[in-house]
């Protein structure tokens, strides 16, 4: 007898009815982009389609965003002013902190909000941590990143999302939360952040470019998996909640193994350079830009992602 496997293939509704996996909205988290120096929103140049807002724009755009019942958003910030220490991230009435604050008076539990907890977009020289003599400090910066992730929580965030790649920050974070009150508030930790070159727009769009060298001295080598899965079990065992990967698509394997090995929520981070090259192909007319789109938050989803943030994901939730 031959086995025919393409009956199961043979029409849409059986292939919808077996499909393996599947995209939901409520597997999206969409990014948005404050500009504290701006007045509108404003257009990034790299990245066709997405903008920068000014908190009020940014806050009309968390409502669009929770219409089209999408679950969560994550906001990067873009100060007005830049010092070595990143203080802007801190401060009390700082561009995220006022942002937060407007998305929850107009939604409430509506929406998850999301605050990223980096230096590079508020340091004068664009690094995730304190610098002295040309090198990131690491146990220096982890007193600033649990400044900053205190000041979300008492803005309201919902989830502190830690993407410095400082060793020992989680803890540092969690420590801090429970100690102030803020047991309840989530963390989703960047814990395999990879030094990558698909970052380049997203540069742009935060404004975080480093003024000298590179990251490659905290971020992970693109080489290694096993470390990887190091970094994921130090950053649940220090508190984190939920686990980030990043990239996305050149990484759908540490996703793979990170779904298998650890039991809390995973996620993959579809990032810049992702959007740019498939927005710059679909214009030159190389590729189905629609479907394209689709195949790669679906990869993302096999691979073991139980949530993903995409610069799609108000597109996808439309098409959904």
């Amino acid at each position: 007898m031959l086995i025919r496997p393409r009956r199961l293939r043979k029409n849409k509704k059986i292939r919808d009815l077996v499909r393996e996996s599947k995209l939901s909205k409520d597997d999206l988290i969409m990014p948005i982009f404050v500009d504290e120096n701006i007045k509108d929103k404003k257009e990034i140049t790299s990245m066709p389609n997405q903008y920068r807002f000014s908190i009020e724009k940014a806050i009309e755009e968390a409502i669009e965003i929770a219409d089209l019942k999408i679950p969560a958003v994550i906001l990067f910030g873009i100060p007005k002013y830049k010092d070595p220490i990143g203080s802007s991230a801190f401060k009390k009435d700082g561009v995220i902190q006022r942002t937060i604050r407007g998305i929850k008076k107009e939604l409430g539990d509506e929406l998850l909000v999301i605050a990223d907890c980096c230096l590079c977009e508020y340091t004068s020289h664009g690094h995730c941590g304190i610098v002295k003599d040309g090198k990131v400090l690491n146990d220096e910066t982890l007193d600033i990143l649990t400044r900053i992730a205190l000041s979300y929580a008492e803005a309201g965030a919902d989830i502190i999302a830690p993407s410095d790649m400082m060793d020992g920050r989680v803890r540092a974070i969690r420590e801090a939360l429970e100690r102030e009150g803020f047991e309840d508030t989530l963390i989703m930790s960047y814990s395999a952040k990879y030094a990558s070159s698909f970052y380049g727009p997203f540069r742009d769009a935060a404004d975080s470019k480093p003024k000298f060298g590179d990251r490659k001295s905290y971020q992970m080598d693109i080489g290694n998996a096993k470390e990887a899965m190091k970094e994921i079990e130090l950053d649940i065992k220090e508190g984190a909640d939920l686990i980030l990967i990043k990239p996305a698509l050149a990484y759908l394997d540490i996703i793979k193994m990170a779904s298998e090995k650890f039991y809390v929520p995973i996620g993959g981070y579809s990032v810049s350079g992702e959007y740019a090259m498939v927005e710059a192909a679909a214009k030159l007319g190389y590729i189905n830009r629609e479907e394209v789109i689709y195949e790669i938050l679906l990869s993302i989803k096999r691979a073991g992602a139980d949530f993903i943030i995409t610069y799609w994901a108000k597109e996808m939730a439309e098409r959904l």
